[in-house]
Formats: structure tokens, sequence, C-alpha cells
């Protein structure tokens, strides 16, 4: 770098997508590292790769699209394509000075893109290719991890035409499996977020569904592994802090992954931590930090990472996935080599999956874990291209200049001396997940750390956030919101670290152990790097819902509600705020009431018919009436009121696709009925005579059911197909009179402004899914 460059703010570029199918993964996690990093002294500069490995450099603009086939069709007029991966390569050499790579899975974490970049000799952060391609590949991680002495699960390779029978016979009987019905899993060796995972009984159905992950293009390599049962899963982030010569990895604290089952029907028992429950807010899903280990495993299971990290040539932050076994497996008898590290009085340590890029959406493991010894996404993501920086001598010049800023903003008492003197307008972000509409937790991270309070541009806006969370005084969550009052319901203001959860309920219960010593203990790190820190772990302060309404008048702030349903939607909390002279965002008490009810939202907007406004036909039902009466009688009965062969039900009042589902005869209907007696929480994926996906259910079920037209839209599809021009194309037959748009509208009461509406595509059934919804990379807008 020249002296006249010095100062100057450090180019990163920073690529997405890719061909795997966690490419709208990856660019969630680009935009949130685009949102943390990005500043005055350190600029972004985006890239994208389609699935037909095309590299384009993309505006910061399309970062921000759903999902990738959001845009993928418009690539051609809104981006500069390049000709060759190689032009792609120069560009990045003359336009960055280094690249942090966001590209999950294949071509992102199994050495490709690390290649392409060596080549040309363009820094990036992260692990070289060589160790990137044997740290990913599944089955050449064991190898590799076995020679080095930890323990590993046993399994037993499967490549394209070269299946074996007999040897996979063999492999059974080697590790004490019953070839008939012995329980293994089955998965890819080069894929990530569970894409392609399956469990399978025994040689033959093992060999079936290996066959068809290899057919199915997922990948060309698949991996048979031992079931462990009982075993508890674990992941754990780990971080470089060391020099460019020396690693000096720190393991963060482990997070512990439960699934739970919540239909009393559920008989199958073998349900993985799958694509939908990672990135899905929902109740199937636990995480527990710290782990309910022993501390003596906790301890352990670190020592063994940063074992790992150094061995394998691991460089600047990575995720690593394993197993704790309090009990021995029969079928593991590498555990009989107490040698091997991973040998416990209290059980068995394994290590499993080694993710080279980490998730790094707005509530992903990395970010929580960062959180727990006080580090802001922002400053997590700093550090680890810092680290990747110091690996390069002629950046440290820049990278000096983008540091001492970036220093100014460590410890949370040198923030607060910034703003000395400035007054910061207060903001309460009050949210919960009492509803079915779980993603009230995640539109509270993206409010909050998306909030200048939380990014390098926080003088500018003079915002001082405080997240909290409504809970109810019983200690569980319910939906029996007719039940409201203020005395029965406490609010709970959180430090940064209790926001990153999945779900309201890990938020609430993270609350209550928090005031446990012993936890506190272990949650903090005692690691010399984070000297300087603020670690110490910031208490919540509980409220009855009345005194922290008291509290955000005196202290003249206004409330942002991201409350989804019931009392944040229902008038109620704007009722309450309003009364107390607190300022909040959004309708008030009446407009409000109107709204979450869609009998009354028709019935408001039915005057419009002479602009063109038309409204659906309703037919409202109280759920106990239903669950009494002969569904033949009431399906018939719908049919006639309602004109229509195939009918739409759904809660009267609850939103985000909960419980919304066709019917299209009184069988489906017995179905969904069911469903309501037995408290489902959710109906399983094609249960109804059409094809759908797993339906969400509200639980307890609704006070009142909605049935209406089924309205049928036109079939939109984005085509995977390149035409001459090489662009993908909106399909769009336009055979019916409908489409489906969603809008939104911001601005002032009277002076409201509609944003640019967008056409919305259902994929998997004739309903918007909650997938499609709210699922990354999920959904076409």
């Amino acid at each position: 770098m020249e002296a006249g460059e010095q100062g100057r703010p450090l180019r990163v570029g920073l690529i997405c997508c890719g061909p795997s199918g966690e490419r709208g993964v990856s660019l969630n996690s680009a935009r949130s590292v685009l949102d943390h990093i990005q500043g005055e002294d350190l600029v972004v500069r985006c890239y994208y790769i389609d699935s037909a490995m095309k590299a384009f450099a993309t505006s910061p603009v399309q970062l921000y699209s759903n999902t990738p086939s959001d845009f993928d069709f418009k690539l051609e007029s809104l981006a500069q394509g390049f000709d060759s991966l190689s032009d792609f390569a120069e560009h990045l050499a003359t336009n960055v000075d280094i690249v942090f790579p966001v590209i999950h899975g294949k071509f992102g974490e199994d050495g490709g893109i690390q290649e392409l970049l060596e080549k040309a000799n363009v820094p990036f952060v992260g692990t070289p290719s060589k160790e990137c391609q044997r740290a990913f590949d599944k089955h050449s991680a064991s190898l590799e991890l076995n020679a080095q002495g930890f323990l590993t699960v046993l399994n037993f390779l499967v490549e394209k035409d070269k299946l074996a029978k007999p040897e996979l016979e063999a492999w059974f009987k080697t590790v004490n499996l019953n070839k008939e019905n012995g329980k293994v899993i089955v998965k890819p060796t080069r894929a990530g977020s569970s894409i392609g995972m399956v469990v399978a009984y025994g040689v033959n159905d093992a060999a079936q569904k290996a066959e068809e992950i290899i057919s199915e293009g997922i990948d060309d390599k698949v991996i048979i592994e031992v079931f462990l049962e009982g075993a508890l899963s674990f992941t754990t982030i780990v971080v470089d802090v060391g020099t460019a010569n020396n690693s000096e990895p720190v393991v963060l604290l482990p997070k512990e992954v439960e699934l739970q089952y919540s239909n009393s029907s559920d008989t199958n028992k073998d349900t993985i931590f799958n694509y939908r429950k990672k990135y899905l807010p929902s109740r199937q899903v636990a995480y527990h930090s710290p782990p309910r280990f022993p501390a003596e495993v906790i301890d352990c299971i670190r020592q063994g990472i940063s074992l790992l990290f150094r061995r394998l040539g691991l460089h600047d932050y990575a995720r690593v996935d394993g197993w704790f076994l309090p009990s021995p497996v029969a079928s593991l008898p590498s555990a009989e080599n107490s040698e091997k590290f991973g040998n416990t009085k209290y059980g068995t340590i394994l290590f499993t999956d080694i993710n080279l890029i980490s998730g790094m959406e707005q509530t992903s493991f990395l970010f929580q874990q960062a959180s727990t010894v006080g580090f802001s996404h922002s400053r997590i993501l700093r550090t680890v291209v810092q680290h990747a920086c110091s690996r390069f001598p002629y950046l440290v010049p820049c990278n000096n200049a983008w540091t001492a800023l970036s220093r100014k903003l460590q410890p949370s008492k040198q923030i607060g001396a910034i703003h000395k003197g400035t007054s910061r307008q207060k903001v309460f972000v009050i949210f919960r997940g009492d509803t079915s509409e779980r993603i009230s937790c995640h539109c509270l991270g993206s409010v909050c750390h998306t909030m200048p309070c939380f990014k390098l541009d926080m003088i500018r806006y003079h915002l001082d956030v405080t997240p909290c969370l409504l809970a109810p005084a019983n200690g569980y969550f319910s939906s029996h919101d007719e039940d409201f009052s203020d005395t029965s319901r406490e609010v709970w203001t959180l430090p940064y670290s209790l926001v990153l959860r999945h779900t309201t309920e890990e938020v609430h219960a993270a609350c209550v152990e928090v005031t446990e010593p012993e936890r506190v203990k272990i949650t903090k790190n005692k690691h010399d790097w984070f000297a300087g820190f603020d670690i110490a772990y910031k208490q919540p302060i509980k409220y009855s819902l009345q005194q922290w309404i008291n509290h955000v008048k005196e202290t003249e702030a206004v409330v942002f509600i991201a409350l989804h349903g019931g009392i944040g939607e229902d008038g109620t909390i704007q009722t309450l705020l309003e009364s107390a002279g607190v300022p909040f965002t959004g309708p008030g008490p009446i407009v409000s009431r109107t709204c979450i009810d869609k009998v009354a939202s028709s019935l408001a907007v039915d005057h419009l018919v002479s602009y063109g406004v038309r409204t659906i036909p309703k037919d409202v039902r109280a759920t106990e009436e239903v669950l009494k009466s002969s569904l033949v009688d009431i399906w018939n009965e719908l049919k006639a009121k309602l004109r229509t062969e195939t009918v739409c039900v759904k809660p009267a009042r609850d939103g985000c696709s909960t419980g919304v589902e066709r019917l299209c005869c009184p069988k489906d209907l017995e179905v969904y009925t069911n469903a309501l007696r037995r408290k489902f929480q959710y109906l399983p994926a094609n249960c109804l005579s059409r094809a759908h996906g797993v339906i969400e259910m509200r639980v307890p079920p609704p006070e009142s059911l909605i049935f209406e037209p089924f309205i049928e839209t036109d079939e939109i599809i984005i085509s995977n197909k390149l035409g001459n021009d090489r662009a993908r194309h909106l399909v769009w037959k336009g055979e019916n009179d409908w489409l489906e748009i969603t809008d939104g509208v911001v601005g002032k009461r009277g002076e409201m402004h509609s944003l640019n509406p967008s056409i919305t595509v259902k994929e998997s059934g004739d309903i918007l899914s909650l997938e499609e919804k709210f699922q990354g990379g999920t959904g076409i807008n």
C-alpha cells in the first residue's frame, strides 16, 4: 500500500450465494455482515455468484431481497456480470483490499472460492483452500480427526456408482448394527444446513437413501453414520485472536441443541435438526446456554475444539458441531480407546461437523455466543476481519486506520462517554410470542440490531434502544389474550445478549436462568483476550406491565411495538400506552381492533366498492360449535353459502399463515378439526387431500374460525433455465383473474406513502406457508 493511501477506508469485497442449496441462507448472512461492518472506515463492495457459477458485481440494495429468486431473473439488467471467474478474480485484485466470502456449502466452504482467490493473490477472510477441502468434507474430516487423536462417529462412504451392498453389510456387522433394521444417519459429505440428511433403518434402506441423495444432485459422495441414541447435540463458535504466525483460538461457550416433540400423535422420534428447525423460529427446538452438561465436559469440549482448530490449520473463525454421549454406545468401538481425546468420566465427546463459514443471520450461533462475552454483531465481525488483515502485512496501515475508529466503540462505558452531553431519544422495543406468530422474536432482532445504537452511525441518529419482553406473570406462554390484565403480565428489559434467541420461550427462560449464580459463572469467558471489554453478564430487570409503562413515561421514551397478534394488534397495548400519554409506533386502539379482526376489516372497506375494492364473503363460526357439529353438514352449508367447491379456513384473529389451509372435501375438514381438538402445534406435510407443507396451528385453538372461498391465483414461476441471453425469466401464463400481492405503507397519519408492491409466489402448496414468509432463504417475492 502506498504511503498516500494510509488512512483511507478498508475496502472489503463481500461475496455471497453460490451454487449450493444454502444460497438463500448465504444471502441472509451477507445482508447481516453488510449491516454490521460498513462504516466510514470500512467500505463494503457486494458480489454475487448465481447457481450457474456466474459472478456479478451488484448493488447492496439487492442483498435486501428475501431470496436469490427474488432478483435472479433481473441480474442481467441490475448487475455487472463477469465473463469468467478468472475475470472476476482479476477485478477483485484491483478493486478490494480483502474478500469476506459468505458462501455456505459448495464453492464457499469446500475450498473453491479460496483457491480462486489464492491464485489471484487476493487476501481473504477464513481458512485456506486445502484446509477447507479437508475439513468441510465430512468423510475426510472424520479421517483427519481420527488421525489427530479424536474420537469420531463411525461411518461408511458411498460414492457415485460405487455402492457395494456386501461391503455395507460388513460395515453394519463391524459396528454392531442389525443389517435389517440398524438405525443410521445418511447425509451428503459436502453439504450444510442438514440438507439431504435423513434417518435410515438397515442396509437396504440406507443404500436406497444414499442413492437418492446422489441422484438428486445434492452430492456425489454420501456417508452412512451410526445413529447416536441418547446423544446430546452441541455447537460451538471459535475465534482466532493470535498473531499472523501463531494461532490462538478462543472457544466461546457451547450451546446445546434440544429437539422437542410437540404433537401428542408424534410417534416418530427420529426427527433431526433439519433445515426447517434451524432457520424457522418454532417450539420444536430448544437451545440451552450454557449446555446442561457437567462443567468438566464443557471445559473438555472447549479444549478439544481449540486443538482441532490448530491441528486442522483453520483461520480466523469457525463453528464446530458435535455430540456428548452420557452413556456408552455399543456401536462406538472407538470409545474403547482411552488415549483418544473425548473420553471423560461423565461420557464421550465427539466432533462431527466443521463449519468454515458459519451462518451469520441476525440470531445465528456466531452472534449469540459472541454476545455472552460482551461482543456486538459489529464487534465480532470486525474482529474477524481485523485478524484476517493481520496475515497480510501490506494491509496493516489501512487496517490500523479503521481499527483506531472501531476501538472507540469497544467498551459500553466508552459508548456512553461519546454521548455525554448529547440528548439521545430513548426507544423501548416491546415484543412477545404468546400468539402463534413466533416471528415477533426475529422482528425484535431486526429492529434492535439495525437501530443505530448498535451501529457505528449511532451518534448521527441519537437513539438509545432498549429491548423489552412482554411475558406472563405465571411463567409460561399462552394464547388466551382474552384473559389479559395488566396485573397478570410482566415486562423484562433485556441486555444485548439475551435478545439473540430464536423464540420468546428461550428469551424468557434466559431471563430466569441468569439469576442463577452458577450459570452466570460458567457463562463468563476468562480469556485474557477479553480484557478491556465489559463482559459482566448484565442482569435483565423485571417490571409489572404498569410499572414498565410508568418507567417509559418517566424516561420520555417512545415505544416501538413489535408485538404480533394478540394484545399487540388488538388495541390493548395501544389503549394502555395512549392512556398514559406514551407515544408509540403504529395505529391507535380503534384501528388496531379493526385490522386484527378479518371480518371487521372486510366490513370497514365494504363501502369502497365504487373504487374497485372488493371483499371476500365469509362464514364465521365458533370453534367449539364446529367441533360439536356434523362435519358433513357444515361442509355442505359452506359450499352452498359461499358458492365454492373448495374452502379456505383461517383463525379469525391471527396471522403469519397460522392455521390457514385449503380444504377440498369433508375429510380435509375432519383432519383440520381433529388437530384443533387435540391441540396440535402443527399439521404434518401432505396430510390433506392436496399437497402442502407443514401447517403451523394456534395453541390453544382460536375461539372462532373464518371460512371463505378459496381464491385461485395465477401460477407464477421463476424459470431457472437460461435462455439465449443467459437471463432467467418470470413465467406467468395469465390464465386466472387474480394475483396475490403484498405491500407496505409508511409515514405519518394522513400522510401515508405506499411502497412498491410485490407479487407473492407460492411454491409448496395453495397457501403461502410460514417457511415461505419467514424461513431463511425460502419464499419468493
